[in-house]
């Protein structure tokens, strides 16, 4: 358990009031210490979980991420979405622990209500992740922790809710259906991504696969103490942090952390690739790319900062000025990387009239060609550095922010001081850097091009 009594619990409407203002004085905290060393102290429990915190006692609050190899790239092939529906469905209750009775939906949400803290679970593409958000002050945060092992580790999965439930997801996929940026998107990811668990969709026919006791299945699975990752940000030292810890997995297996098998990577394309869809839209949707990096790429800073300066650095950006700028084509074309554990997407998007489409498609393709080519200049290379370094603060200005950067870390198996040298990296890139990056990375000549709403499709 967690000891640290030296403060009174506090009255629920004081707790609640409490923690509005606690986002205001966290983001007050980073930005005046961004620049600072941010020390990250790493260690393995006895049990396995592996441990990563960041001291903030500046506030009265703690953020804990905790990460599990289980998100939609284990999910089983018939049945996708079924790590993150296994995550989010634990809020349907919790069983009897000891002398602390079982909770239904709606005691659970009362008890989080009460404590003025969250706690919830959903899952991405590479892992399941569960969040848990307090105050610090002894006795509130130790009831927090407890309720959140309970939500953790002895969730109910009642098949009566998820009945309940699973006509409002297949509604809202089908009224998703409707959207032109939907049905582009899906048919991009289909695309780049072929059969890899990266390019999976949830539909009205898997959704009906799906029971509780999958959840029941995949939760025995793939949810132990040996496997966790834990993230911490908050108002704790190394003793109260592992004892959180220890706290919060206690009812998780200690076992059965076996390595897991691995998943295939996403298949290089091998020839472009052109999908035309008609819509009645007053916009055609047009999205360009292939499958991109790791993100474990040696080439992650180079086309970081290569991309910003292609089309992910808003107004400055070289597709924004050709496309929009100088010719009007489209109110917003944009560009990024997608990095995970696989080699995620690299894609380029826009939306313009559709009897511009074809013009507009034309144009991205020639920017995208040049940059490959001949990487930036010399001038956009240094605006680029200097307005990602300069924004760098805003990267660690909350909680909430600074633990997203420390659990990316912690899964990825970056280096414990990469936040301290992020500038470093960024500033001593070339154009060269940059420009060979880019080529080991993009092909132009063998993309995939969804172009939806055009007059062509008609």
């Amino acid at each position: 358990m967690i000891s640290m009594r030296s403060m009174t619990f506090l009255p629920t409407t004081l707790l609640k009031s409490a923690r509005f203002r606690l986002s205001g004085a966290a983001l007050l905290c980073f930005a005046l210490a961004s620049h600072a060393a941010i020390p990250i102290t790493h260690w393995t429990q006895p049990s396995g979980a592996q441990v990563y915190l960041v001291e903030s006692p500046a506030i009265p609050m703690v953020d804990v991420q905790i990460d599990f190899d289980a998100g939609a790239r284990r999910d089983p092939k018939d049945k996708p979405g079924l790590a993150n529906l296994m995550a989010s469905s634990t809020a349907y209750g919790v069983k009897a622990r000891g002398a602390a009775p079982a909770l239904d939906e709606n005691g659970l949400s009362d008890a989080w209500a009460d404590l003025g803290a969250s706690f919830g679970g959903s899952a991405g593409a590479d892992r399941l992740s569960f969040a848990l958000r307090s105050l610090t002050y002894p006795d509130l945060l130790e009831k927090a922790t407890a309720l959140a092992a309970r939500q953790l580790g002895d969730p109910t999965y009642p098949e009566a809710l998820w009945l309940r439930d699973r006509p409002k997801l297949i509604a809202s996929l089908k009224e998703a259906n409707t959207r032109p940026a939907t049905l582009a998107g899906r048919a991009f990811a289909r695309a780049v991504y072929g059969d890899h668990p990266y390019g999976a969709e949830s539909t009205e026919e898997t959704l009906v696969r799906i029971s509780a006791a999958d959840m029941r299945a995949l939760h025995a699975q793939a949810l132990r103490s040996c496997s966790a990752k834990v993230n911490i940000v908050g108002a704790l030292n190394r003793v109260q942090a592992d004892a959180l810890v220890t706290q919060l997995l206690a009812y998780l297996p200690t076992s059965g952390c076996d390595a897991l098998p691995p998943v295939a990577e996403v298949a290089a394309l091998t020839a472009a690739h052109e999908e035309r869809i008609a819509f009645a839209s007053a916009q055609a949707h047009v999205l360009l790319g292939q499958p991109g990096i790791k993100r474990n790429s040696p080439d992650f800073f180079a086309l970081t900062v290569g991309n910003h300066i292609l089309g992910g650095g808003g107004f400055t950006a070289r597709l924004t000025e050709e496309v929009r700028e100088k010719r009007g084509l489209t109110y917003s074309v944009y560009s990024y990387f997608a990095p995970g554990l696989h080699a995620g997407a690299f894609t380029i998007g826009l939306q313009t009239r559709p009897d511009q489409a074809q013009q507009a498609l034309a144009l991205v393709r020639e920017v995208l060609a040049n940059f490959v080519k001949d990487g930036p200049t010399g001038k956009e290379l240094q605006a680029a550095k200097d307005n990602l370094i300069g924004g760098f603060a805003l990267r660690l200005d909350s909680n909430r922010k600074l633990l997203d950067n420390v659990a990316n870390i912690a899964w990825n198996d970056l280096p414990l001081d990469y936040l301290e040298t992020w500038t470093a990296q960024v500033n001593r890139l070339t154009v060269e850097d940059v420009r060979a990056a880019f080529a080991r990375a993009v092909q132009p000549e063998k993309m995939v091009t969804v172009v939806l709403g055009a007059e062509e499709a008609k």
